[in-house]
């Protein structure tokens, strides 16, 4: 039985129970597999016990495993929130975190987050790009940021994704249209009506194109714009209606705008976290990351609170 173990060793323990693989654990710690498999004898032999129990499909803590998994967790967190508080000390190291995030999500997920960050971590400041879908996948995957906030579903081998959220397409219209009064509205419902969208090159448009062409619809995409906020524009001024997120859609009582929810089939765009492959983050990273899927994990996160939201 060894007399001590490092925290490295704890750190592999979490994350072989959080991804329930070792393949998935070792590549988020940046640890070849037979290291990471070092690491978690090395702890059992430590506490003098079996800790996880693998076959080849199935990996799960023994009951030792589950009754130590809150005090590792426990010393974990303290340890990482002891450095991250000692970051700035004296005003000398000041640390920063870096991401890029499509517009919407950077309104909506963000401020609740960093400001229970900062709470925890003042001296740490953040650098956020708000960027298209694409320049956000393309700033992850260079390096400029450390990880991103994204529409999931690009298939990139060099990035990975973790969804938050999932975000319907609605209707937008005004209130003194028609379709205004509808509970719901089917696809087919808006054939011959002419609809305001975003352009081609957006990640929300090939999400909407991809998923009505499966259904076999085609619809008359008359106005099209760069931005979702322009649409909303042309909508209040009675051009037309437009299909966009909801996320993108005022999220409290507007005057003039209405919005409907759309069936038959229903589309939704995932919302989440997107990382580059093999890249380690920093530690203030992968705290602030952790927080936000607390956060907005996709399970039991489904109902968008009221709160207004711009246009992506």
């Amino acid at each position: 039985m060894r007399n001590n173990f490092e925290f490295l060793d704890l750190k592999a323990f979490l994350a072989v129970l959080e991804h329930s693989s070792f393949n998935e654990a070792a590549r988020r710690l940046n640890l070849s597999q037979p290291a990471l498999s070092r690491r978690i004898k090395g702890l059992e032999e430590a506490v003098g016990a079996q800790l996880i129990e693998r076959t080849t499909r199935h990996v799960a803590p023994t009951q030792v495993g589950r009754e130590l998994v809150p005090l590792v967790r426990r010393l974990v967190d303290e340890f990482e929130e002891s450095i991250l508080s000692i970051s700035d000390l004296g005003g000398r190291h000041r640390t920063h975190i870096t991401l890029a995030s499509i517009p919407t999500a950077a309104f909506y997920f963000l401020p609740r987050v960093i400001e229970s960050f900062n709470a925890r971590y003042p001296g740490i400041r953040f650098r956020i790009l708000d960027l298209s879908a694409n320049e956000g996948l393309d700033a992850v995957a260079n390096g400029e940021v450390e990880f991103g906030i994204n529409i999931t579903g690009a298939a990139r081998d060099d990035l990975s994704f973790t969804v938050l959220l999932d975000d319907p397409f609605v209707l937008a219209c005004r209130r003194d249209h028609a379709f205004a009064q509808a509970h719901a509205l089917s696809w087919n419902d808006l054939q011959g009506h002419p609809l305001i969208g975003v352009s081609k090159k957006s990640g929300n448009r090939a999400v909407l194109d991809q998923a009505l062409a499966h259904a076999n619809l085609n619809l008359n995409w008359f106005y099209e714009v760069n931005h979702l906020s322009t649409s909303l524009g042309l909508v209040e001024a009675g051009l037309g209606v437009s299909v966009l997120p909801r996320l993108a859609t005022p999220q409290v009582q507007h005057p003039l705008i209405a919005s409907v929810a759309l069936v038959d089939p229903v589309v939704t765009r995932s919302i989440g976290l997107v990382e580059r492959r093999g890249r380690r983050l920093s530690p203030a990273a992968v705290r602030f990351r952790d927080m936000l899927v607390d956060e907005w994990g996709a399970e039991g996160r489904r109902n968008l609170p009221n709160r207004p939201a711009p246009a992506s």
